[in-house]
Formats: C-alpha cells, sequence, structure tokens
C-alpha cells in the first residue's frame, strides 16, 4: 500500500491578540484539516520577532544574526506548500508584527535564492472598517509572495479579488457574523486548494 503524505499548510496569525484575526485563520487552517491537509499555525501573540536590521550578516553567514523566534517561521516556511499570511489591517495596511516577518525571510534567500519558489499563497485581511485598507494589505501580502518566488491565489473576480477579507467592527462576535467575510475566504480557500492539487 502506497502513502501519501499529506500537503503541508503554514499560516501566519500576525495579530498582536489573540482575537479577531486568529480566529479566522483557525477557522481557515480547520477547513484544510478537514480537507485532509496538514497544517500548522503560528501566532504572533506573546513571541519576540525582532526588525530586521539589514546589515547583511545572512549573506556572509547563511543564518540572520538575531536569535528570536523567527527560526519557528523559517521551519515553517521551508516545510510547507501552501502558505496562508493573515493580518490586522493597521494604518491602513499590514501589521508591523508581519512587516518584521516579511523583511527577517531575506535571511532563507542568503541560504537559498529559490528557497520558497513554487510554493502556493494566500491573504487574509482582517479590519475594523468594512474598507480599512484590506486591499491595501492583500497587496502587500501579494508582494511578498511575488518577490519570493510564491504563487499568489485569489478567490476570483467576484468578490475576492485578492484574497478573503473580513471586517471585525472590532469584535468577535461581528467578525463570526460576517457572512460576507466568509463568502470571500470560502472562495479563496476553493482556488487555494484548486492551486496546490494542481501545481505540488
Amino acid at each position: 500500500m502506497v502513502v501519501v503524505d499529506k500537503m503541508k499548510i503554514f499560516g501566519i496569525c500576525a495579530s498582536p491578540r489573540e482575537n479577531t484575526t486568529s480566529y479566522v485563520l483557525n477557522h481557515a487552517l480547520n477547513i484544510l484539516k478537514d480537507n485532509n491537509f496538514d497544517c500548522d499555525m503560528f501566532n504572533t501573540v506573546g513571541k519576540s520577532i525582532k526588525p530586521c536590521m539589514h546589515c547583511d550578516y545572512c549573506l556572509e553567514n547563511k543564518k540572520c544574526i538575531i536569535e528570536d523566534d523567527m527560526d519557528e517561521v523559517y521551519n515553517g516556511l521551508l516545510n510547507a506548500d501552501g502558505i496562508i499570511l493573515a493580518t490586522p489591517v493597521q494604518s491602513g495596511s499590514i501589521s508591523s508584527n508581519l512587516s518584521a516577518i516579511m523583511d527577517r525571510t531575506r535571511a532563507l534567500e542568503a541560504v537559498d535564492y529559490n528557497i520558497l519558489r513554487g510554493k502556493i499563497g494566500m491573504s487574509i485581511a482582517v479590519g475594523g472598517d468594512r474598507t480599512g485598507g484590506q486591499d491595501f494589505a492583500h497587496l502587500s501580502n501579494i508582494t511578498y509572495f511575488m518577490i519570493h518566488g510564491i504563487i499568489p491565489v485569489s478567490g476570483g473576480p467576484f468578490g475576492s479579488n485578492l484574497g478573503a477579507s473580513f471586517w471585525s467592527n472590532d469584535s468577535l462576535d461581528d467578525i463570526k457574523n460576517d457572512s460576507y467575510g466568509m463568502e470571500s475566504l470560502n472562495r479563496t480557500l476553493f482556488e487555494f486548494q484548486n492551486f496546490l492539487n494542481k501545481y505540488i
């Protein structure tokens, strides 16, 4: 009997709080688990992710000079077939936590320029307002994917153009009742799984 390994999904919750963004990402990962994907989640709450110093230490030594919880992120990114970036909208774009993670990924490319190339990526953005900057957050995530050779996936041209967008109204109860956001998540997850099954 041939045993087929499950495809691995790595989700990053880049919120400073354990609330709406983590709820949405956990919900997405549970759907993927039910569809036979192996899922792991990194939550920035309580973790230390220091900003990149752009010191070029990684270019010479093939590792980051900073020793913190970013090692968990490096391992998750390397082992994943699919990557989900989930961020709250802060100042009209991604969180500072996610920005630091993106910058620190430079250390992986210092090891191998193509180290993340060909993985599949999707974006989740959670805003306190319906139009609080979710699209700008998605564009930052998509830009990150493209820089690192990760294939970005949207939910298609009917309501999920760039990814899954939520309006939390800063309330866990409200995000659970955001039917439009859940529809955008379902569409994006559907395409995410299609891409994983086709290209991985």
